[in-house]
């Protein structure tokens, strides 16, 4: 009752026309890492935690951060074309203008590189797509591929590209994806237009995120670097985004086989898949590889007490241009938040635990300012850090949490309580009817059959990375959205301008959003025990385990099914003799894994769970076990971690969420396991068994201490 009533009194403090001021003055000028604007901005928004109470200060690290020297795209044959490479200014966008600040588009830790080459269009180009190509004979070594943005993290492109020997990668935003087939351009509608291209890092984030050049380590004077030249997560080969302008006239050049079906795009061509000699491309590109300083806005609310125990809330507030919705529409409702639940604290409602508002710099080009700060606090915020909650960009639409399962049912509860500012059902209720209509047939059938809304699991992508995949810290990442038109994505035309138009034109979400991230925060910071719960954990990492299964099954069906067809000849029988076709090599068998201990292990944490769930309903437990139970529920995520992290990327030590290796932001289950059955590492993907086996034991015994202790 008591929390109910703060928070009516929370709600009715926060001021939409907070947002939007804010907004038009963070978004005024382009401020991306190492820009005047962008230091501007961390001062300003300091001052405001300043003046508000919170105990601020700006952390400062010195980063690797490339910017464009030289950008050269040209067609030399079938016919000369020289890219503009170029997003022009629309009269309709008042900031579009500001032509000496912004960055020109590029791709961030793309290596330097001078080449030619015959062309080929890879679709998305992920791994799929090059088996594709293969069985057309068409090999990409020596070659420069053009993707399509989609399909996975940029990222995933050039590393792809360059283990299958190509010399260079354009990436486009094809009008499929974000442009007219979606919708009206901009400035007229939302999506992209056709000189509209994707800024963005392609650095291999899922090797390591932060600093290129600081691994492990905190990016603050005096730390050891490694040498450009030995950087893990910097491209093998050049790479450069381009507008679908750009990419047009190389496309429409390139000859041999007509492009699949489903790799065909929304350019008024029939898409080739190249590789013929016909189109050969010039790509020359050259940066300034600069250390630049980024300002992390730091800002303490202690807790009157359990100043020991942290809850983090972060945004980021750099961009790539002016950024008014990634990241200013997230970071505008942190902001509110922030102002509300300081006028809290000053009519004597003060937080029980330390709350923590963070504006993290350099996330635009590789979580550079969240994951240097958790690096370098790294033993106090394994000591100290209860959750981290996390949020980028917000328009209108629908609710969408990924995080901690632990945390599953509690954010259930929270969106129960915050309404739709459109339709008046809560935001839970919202998403709900969203999953009944639009779900797919799994997704309807399980949202009817269950009581709580499932979370999504995390990848990677925003702020969260760190805390949750590095330290093991619980975390949420909280937006809205779905019915924002897309199209202005890392562009000059991610402005005021067009936010205020297709984003969330009355900022009603942004004030959603700060509802329903400030009851997280403050329930979080007020809760005698912290309420985490096991049994949606259970059954999550339930379903994943039949996923693991699943998948060894699917891959041995498909595996002798094809064997079988090249054996028998009815492969090479429905190919058509006019069209290349080159026979895939048979596939070695899936073996039978022993799953045995990983169900053993399964049984072992749903009853662990359930133990918990029963000691823990309906009691009042005493403050005297309070602070112990606790220190034991903030060190249940730590335990999902392992010191030795994942195979060939140490540094994600997460054991039941990472990022995809070759999908980047996607994340995968159970990774060590999943990714050395999905490369066919028989060897690894059992050792991997025992070891996230041993993982969830260890998990269900730490619940088990928990619940003697009650």
């Amino acid at each position: 009752g008591k929390q109910k009533t703060l928070e009516a009194k929370f709600d009715a403090s926060l001021k939409k026309e907070n947002l939007r001021e804010w907004m038009k003055r963070l978004s005024a000028r382009p401020h991306h890492v190492g820009s005047p604007y962008d230091k501007e901005n961390a001062k300003f928004i300091a001052s405001l935690f300043k003046s508000w109470g919170y105990d601020t200060n700006i952390e400062q690290f010195d980063v690797l951060f490339p910017t464009p020297k030289t950008r050269v795209l040209e067609m030399i044959s079938s016919e000369k074309f020289t890219a503009k490479l170029e997003e022009p200014n629309l009269k309709e966008d008042s900031t579009s203008n500001q032509k000496s600040e912004q960055l020109p588009t590029y791709n961030a830790y793309s290596i330097d590189g001078d080449v030619t080459g015959d062309l080929v269009f890879v679709n998305y180009g992920i791994p799929a797509d090059y088996e594709e190509l293969e069985k057309r004979g068409i090999d990409v070594k020596g070659k420069i591929v053009i993707a399509k943005y989609g399909g996975s993290w940029r990222g995933i492109k050039p590393k792809v590209a360059a283990e299958h020997g190509a010399i260079g990668c354009l990436i486009y935003s094809d009008p499929k994806d974000d442009g007219f087939f979606q919708g009206d351009v901009y400035p007229k509608g939302a999506y992209r237009n056709e000189n509209g291209a994707q800024r963005g890092s392609v650095s291999d984030m899922p090797v390591f995120p932060g600093d290129p050049l600081t691994p492990n380590v905190g990016a603050i004077k005096g730390a050891k670097r490694l040498n450009l030249k030995d950087a893990p997560t910097l491209t093998k080969i050049p790479v450069l985004p381009i507008s679908y302008s750009d990419a047009l006239p190389l496309l429409r050049n390139l000859g041999g086989a007509v492009a699949p079906e489903n790799w065909r795009g929304a350019l008024p061509i029939t898409y080739h898949l190249g590789g013929t000699g016909a189109v050969k491309v010039h790509l020359k590109l050259e940066f300034n590889w600069d250390t630049k300083t980024i300002y992390d806005v730091i800002a303490k609310l202690n807790g009157t007490e359990r100043p020991d125990e942290w809850i983090i809330r972060g945004n980021h507030h750099d961009a790539w241009v002016n950024g008014a919705d990634d990241p200013i529409s997230g970071l505008v409702a942190l902001m509110e938040e922030a102002r509300g639940v300081a006028e809290l604290a000053k009519t004597g409602r003060k937080p029980k635990r330390t709350i923590v508002y963070a504006a993290w710099d350099g996330e635009e080009p590789g979580l550079l300012g969240s994951t240097e700060w958790a690096e370098t606090h790294a033993a106090m915020l394994k000591d100290k850090a209860a959750v981290y909650i996390n949020s980028d960009s917000n328009g209108r639409g629908f609710l969408g949490i990924g995080g901690s399962h632990t945390l599953e049912k509690f954010m259930n509860e929270v969106a129960r309580d915050v309404q739709d500012p459109q339709t008046k059902l809560s935001v839970l209720e919202r998403r709900r009817a969203r999953q009944m209509v639009d779900g797919s047939p799994t997704v309807k059938k399980e949202t009817k059959e269950r009581k709580d809304l499932r979370i999504s699991a995390l990848g990677s992508g925003s702020d969260y990375t760190p805390f949750l995949q590095h330290l093991g810290i619980a975390s949420l990442n909280i937006g809205f959205g779905g019915e924002d038109g897309g199209g202005s994505y890392h562009s000059i035309y991610d402005s005021f301008d067009h936010f205020t138009r297709f984003g969330d034109p009355n900022f009603d979400y942004g004030i959603a959003l700060a509802k329903v991230c400030g009851r997280t925060t403050l329930r979080l910071a007020n809760a005698d025990v912290l309420p985490f719960e096991f049994t949606n954990f259970a059954e999550t990492v339930g379903q994943y385990v039949k996923e693991v299964l699943k998948l060894t099954d699917t891959m041995r069906e498909e595996t002798d099914a094809l064997n079988q067809m090249i054996k028998d000849g009815s492969l090479l029988a429905v190919q058509d003799p006019k069209e290349t076709f080159v026979m895939p090599k048979p596939k070695t068998d899936v073996p039978y894994l022993n799953f045995a201990p990983l169900q053993n292990a399964l049984s072992k944490l749903q009853e662990s769970a359930k133990n918990y769930q029963t000691a823990t309903k309906d009691r009042q437990i005493p403050p005297s076990t309070q602070k112990q139970l606790n220190k034991i529920l903030m060190n249940t995520e730590r335990i999902l971690t392992r010191d030795a992290g994942l195979p060939r990327r140490a540094w994600f030590k997460h054991q039941i969420y990472a990022p995809g290796f070759y999908t980047g932001y996607g994340v995968k289950t159970l990774p060590g396991v999943r990714e050395a059955i999905e490369q066919r590492n028989w060897k690894e993907a059992g050792e991997q068994i025992e070891i996230v086996s041993k993982t969830i034991e260890n998990f269900a015994a730490e619940i088990d201490k928990a619940v003697k202790l009650l």
